[in-house]
C-alpha cells in the first residue's frame, strides 16, 4: 500500500535506535527522507547504510536536545537543507528512574530529557508544519497510565506527552495540522534488553512480562510501532488527531489474566 509519504521530509528524534530506528527503516520504506535527530552518531551511521542499501534515503543530525537553543538549531539545519518539514516525531527519551525518593533535581532533570524537547521541536517546527499541513507525532509510554513505579520523571514526562497531544490537536485544527500519539508498553529495543539484563534471571523476567501481554503473550516489535507511525504520519490518516494509538497486544486496557 502506497501511503503517500514520497519526498515527505520528517523528523524523527532519538530515531538511531529502538523504536525511533524503526520508524526511520518505516518511512524509507515509503518513500520519505526521514531525519534523525540525537546523539548516536554510529548507530546512524550503521542505520542509514542499512536504509541506503534498501533503495531509500535517510539523514542525521548529530544534536542531544538538552536546551531550547539545541531544537530550534535542529529545525533551522533541516529547513536549510531540506526547505521543508511535511512530519515530527517526538521520540527521544529515557527512562531513568527519577523516583519520588531521588528528589527534586533528578525529577527536573528527567522533564529535560523526556518532555521540554518534546515542545521545543513542535514549537520552532509549526512554521514548517503550518506551510505543509503537516502531522506531529508524539511516542509516549504506557507508564502514564498505569504507572511503574521508582519513575516519577519519565511517568510525569509522559502523562505530559498525551495531554500536549490532546492540546496541540485542538489548538493547531484550524491550520489542518495533525496530532497524535502512540502509546507503548512493552517493547523490546535494545534499551529494554539491557534494563532486562540487570536481574538476576533475565530470561525468566521476560517471560513474565510477556505471559501479562493479552494478544500472543509476546512483546510488541518495534516495527510494529513504526508500521502504526507510518500510517499517522500519512494522508491515509486525514481525519485523525488527538488521539492516543495503543500498539501494545491490549496490555493496557485487557485483563492481563487473558
Amino acid at each position: 500500500m502506497d501511503l503517500g509519504l514520497t519526498d515527505k521530509v520528517v523528523v524523527v528524534t532519538g530515531g538511531s535506535r529502538g523504536i525511533g530506528a524503526a520508524i526511520v527503516r518505516a518511512l524509507a520504506r515509503e518513500g520519505a527522507r526521514p531525519v534523525i535527530v540525537g546523539d548516536g552518531s554510529s548507530e546512524a551511521a550503521a542505520l542509514i547504510q542499512q536504509v541506503e542499501a534498501a533503495g531509500g534515503q535517510a539523514y542525521f543530525l548529530d544534536r542531544y536536545l538538552s536546551t531550547p537553543a539545541d531544537s530550534e538549531a535542529a529545525i533551522g539545519e533541516v529547513l536549510r537543507r531540506f526547505g521543508r518539514i511535511d512530519g515530527l516525531v517526538n521520540n527521544a527519551g529515557v527512562n531513568d528512574g527519577a523516583s519520588l525518593e531521588r528528589g527534586p533535581a533528578a525529577f527536573r532533570t528527567s522533564l529535560e530529557k523526556n518532555l521540554l524537547h518534546y515542545f521545543d521541536m513542535a514549537h520552532y517546527a509549526l512554521p514548517a508544519l503550518k506551510e505543509s499541513r503537516g502531522a506531529i507525532l508524539n511516542i509516549a509510554s504506557k507508564t502514564a497510565l498505569t504507572g511503574q513505579g521508582g519513575t516519577s520523571g519519565y511517568a510525569a514526562s509522559k502523562g505530559g506527552q498525551l495531554a500536549l497531544t490532546r492540546e496541540w490537536a485542538a489548538e493547531l485544527a484550524p491550520l489542518g495540522i495533525r496530532v497524535n500519539a502512540i502509546v507503548p508498553a512493552e517493547v523490546m529495543t535494545p534499551m529494554y534488553a539491557d534494563w532486562i539484563s540487570t536481574f538476576d534471571e533475565p530470561d525468566g523476567k521476560r517471560r513474565e512480562i510477556e505471559r501479562r501481554i493479552p494478544l500472543g503473550q509476546r512483546m510488541t516489535t518495534a516495527e510494529e510501532i513504526a508500521d502504526t507511525a507510518a500510517f499517522l504520519l500519512s494522508p491515509l490518516s486525514s481525519h485523525t488527531t488527538g488521539q492516543w494509538i495503543f500498539v501494545d497486544g491490549g496490555y493496557v486496557h485487557l485483563d492481563r489474566a487473558l
